[in-house]
Order: structure tokens, then sequence, then C-alpha cells
């Protein structure tokens, strides 16, 4: 391996050693679903996506779990305003997050567990933190039992801070905790809570914290000890510190890796549902193409902030039409192809944590040299550079060639459209051989009604789908 990443927890450039040799495991935090993602939230998906698929193409198999939230105050307040059951507040919203996923071309995660799935689990690691002395039930009848922090020397090492400097952990309240900061494992079920939102337990009825579950089930599914757990940068404390903490002490090892991204931002403040400056996935895609959409937001390095901007965001459109341009212009000489190999110097820039940046700047010198060669018409060595952009815009999940596949378009519905617009086009074409100046202009005016934008070029007319690909 020669891939180097961030480590949060060292605050150094780590080599990645996965734990079984050719093989890694990835743990990252998915959405607590009380409403739709924002591309706040894509962002973190978009990152783990492209670490992936890099992965991957570096020869390695990959294990990448998600979770969903899908029990927790914020969903049992949402249900309550929506006059809805929690449950379907909860599915209704993850539709809509594997919906953004879909539509920004990001692959599913091996596998996606729920928090209601695996309170056997959590209850099984309860157990073993109060026996080794790190937890305790509430002495208040609440049911709660908390992670008990001053039993554990090294809680605040992911986030260096001492403990007497933290605030008080605001889950539950204080009176039946011994110190304000200890966090909850399980919170008993309240009595305006429906009962269907809790599970029994030998401490009573009640649901999962938010903490433990993540280390429930990255522990089921990776095992003891995995390669990465990452999440937005916003987790590492006080989510990450928890989990790091009540993982090792109940005997795991947990991550090797703490990857974290950085936050996007609107009006110089982290997107958030809270302070309702967010801007839903399903609405930025009608304003500009899904493939536009992820360029923009990959093309940062996933450390660094994004500050959105309409402006922004229309100049990432125009760069990554750039790109296309070239790949379409090159695959009418030459043909599509398949992807190559990536050249040394993009390699090299991933390997050096990720750095998307570094590696557009290689693939954009190689369009600038593509569109040199597209001047002077077909060649071998237009389809050689053609090869090797695909194989870049694959890595990061571009590939305009792959696109419609990856959006889980019908091949029979594009292969249609394809045929009719080609057939108008066609028609166009002969209107303008016959001088039929107002034929070609209905049938110009027919395709753009419908979406389709047309571009005459020496070596005819290209058509592609406005807002789209």
């Amino acid at each position: 391996m020669t891939l180097h990443l961030y480590d949060s927890a060292s605050r150094e450039l780590k080599l990645l050693d996965p734990v079984v040799p050719g093989k890694v495991g990835i743990y990252h935090c998915g959405l607590t679903v009380q409403g739709p993602p924002h591309i706040g939230h894509i962002r973190k998906e978009l990152v783990f996506d492209v670490l992936r698929r890099w992965l991957e193409r570096s020869g390695l198999e990959v294990t990448i779990i998600a979770n969903v939230t899908d029990i927790d105050d914020k969903i049992l307040a949402k249900a309550r305003e929506q006059e809805k059951p929690w449950f379907a507040v909860a599915y209704e919203n993850e539709r809509a997050l594997h919906a953004a996923y879909e539509v920004l071309g990001c692959r599913p995660p091996t596998y996606e567990p729920r928090a209601t799935g695996h309170v056997p689990e959590m209850i099984e690691m309860i157990q073993t933190l109060i026996e080794r002395g790190h937890a305790y039930p509430a002495t208040d009848g609440s049911g709660d039992v908390y992670f008990d922090v001053r039993s554990w020397p090294e809680y605040g090492e992911l986030s260096n801070q001492r403990i007497d400097d933290m605030q008080a952990a605001p889950d539950a309240p204080a009176e039946g905790k011994r110190d304000p900061r200890d966090f909850a494992l399980w919170k008993g079920r309240k009595a305006d809570e429906p009962e269907s939102a809790s599970w029994p337990t030998p401490w009573g009825r009640g649901r999962p914290g938010w903490h433990l579950e993540c280390s429930a089930m990255a522990a089921k599914y990776l095992g003891t000890e995995f390669d990465i757990h990452g999440g937005g940068l916003d987790l590492r404390f006080p989510h990450h510190e928890n989990e790091l903490a009540q993982s090792r002490a109940a005997g795991q090892r947990f991550a090797r890796v703490w990857m974290h991204n950085a936050m996007l931002n609107l009006g110089n403040s982290k997107m958030s549902k809270s302070v309702g400056n967010t801007l839903a996935v399903s609405e930025v895609v009608k304003r500009v193409p899904a493939i536009a959409l992820r360029y923009y937001l990959v093309a940062a390095h996933y450390r660094s902030i994004i500050e959105f901007s309409e402006q922004s965001l229309a100049e990432a459109a125009t760069a990554f039409e750039r790109i296309e341009g070239f790949c379409l212009r090159a695959a009418e000489l030459v043909g599509a192809g398949e992807p190559g190999d990536v050249p040394d110097a993009f390699a090299a820039a991933m390997d050096d944590d990720l750095s998307v940046p570094a590696a557009l700047a290689v693939l954009q010198a190689a369009v600038g040299e593509g569109n040199r060669l597209v001047a002077d018409g077909p060649s071998p060595e237009l389809a050689r550079t053609l090869a090797s952009v695909r194989a870049m815009l694959d890595v990061l999940g571009l590939d305009p060639f792959t696109w419609a596949t990856t959006q889980g378009e019908s091949s029979a519905t594009a292969d249609a459209l394809a045929q009719l617009v080609d057939a108008l086009v066609a028609a166009r074409a002969e209107a303008k051989a016959a001088k039929d100046w107002n034929r070609a202009d209905e049938l110009r005016d027919q395709l753009t009604a419908a979406g389709i934008e047309l571009e005459d070029t020496p070596s005819g007319t290209r058509w592609n789908l406005k807002g789209g690909h």
C-alpha cells in the first residue's frame, strides 16, 4: 500500500496498513433520518465513494458500512410535529437519502444497517461495559444507562480535550449521572413516547443512545479492529470520541485510522437543518446537472471547507462541461473505448491523502493535450489520451460514458431516445441541405422544447440533453 491518509487521532499522515492484507474495512456514520439530505450531508458520501473507488482501482477488496440512525430524539420530535408514526418519518427520509446516493452516482454501501435492527448487540455491549466498570444504570428510576467517562483515562484523546474542560453531555439531565459529562448508552422510555419506539432490557424499556449504535454495528460487520472510521468533522466530538471510548473500554481495538471531512458552509456557517440554511440535493440537481454537482463537491480537498455559492457551483458546472466536451468530441473521432490506466502523477496525488485538487490538475492537463489532438483528427495518441482521461474520471465517479448506467437509467430507454433524436437531427440536416430553412428551424425548436441542445460542428451535428447527460 502507498496510500497515506490524515488520521484525526494521531494528527498526522498515516500509511494505510490493512488489518487483513488485500482488504479494507470502512465504517462511516450515516444520517439520522429526520429529514431529507442536503448537499452538506452528501459531501461525506462522495468523499467515501471516491476513497472506495481509488482503493478498488488499487486492487483492494473494500467492505464499506454506512449506518442509518432510524430512532432518535429528533425523529420522535418530527413525528409528533408531522403527526406521523416515527418509523414512517424515518423510512421516508431514508428513501430520500438513497435517491440522493443514486442521483449523484454514489455506489451503495456494502451494507447499510439500521440502528433499530441491532438492539441485541447494543444490550450485549452495555452489559460488557457494566461488567468492566465503565457503565452504570441511573439511580433516578429513568431507565437510562450511562458511560462513566472518568473510568476511562484516555477519554478526550480523539478531540484532544481534557475531561475537566468539557461541557456537560446534553443527552439527558444530570440528576441521574455520576458526572455531568457521562453520556447515555441507553435511554429509558418516557411517558409521552410511543411504546413502539422502545425495547425491553434488564434496565427497563427504552432505546439506544446515539453513540452506542455505531460501535455495536461497526463491530458486528467489520470486527473488533478495522481500518477506517469516518464522517463529517462535526462528528469528531462528541460522537466519535464517545464511540472510541466505549469500544476501547469494551475491549476492542476499533479503528486504525480516523478520517474526517470538512464542512460545506452557506453564509459562513455550517449547513445544517437546525439553522434552516439547507440546500436539498433534490432541488440543486434541478439547477445544474447532477454530474456537475458531483464534480463541485469532490473537486475540493476533503479536509477543506467548501463555501457554497451559486456562482461557484455554476463555475464548477462550466469546468466540467469542458472536460465532458473533450470526451464527447474525442469519442466521435476514435470511439469511446474503455478506461485505461491513470497517469503516475494522478496516482501520486490520490495516494497523498486523496488530494483530488492535484489529481484534477493532472486530468485538466490531459484534457488540454487531448483538445490539441482532436484538432488534428483521429489518431492512436488521441485514443490513448481519452482512455487515460476516462480512467481518471472513473476514479472520481465522473465518467460521462458510464454516468447513465450509474444513474440506473434503462439502456432500452436511452437507446429509444437516441434513435428518436438522431432521426430528427437527420431530418433537420436534410431540410438544411434542401435549403428549407423554415423546416430546419422548426425541427430545432421542437428539439429545444424537448430539452435537447444541438451543436453544429464541421463533422456534423451533436446533441445533448439540456441539464443532463
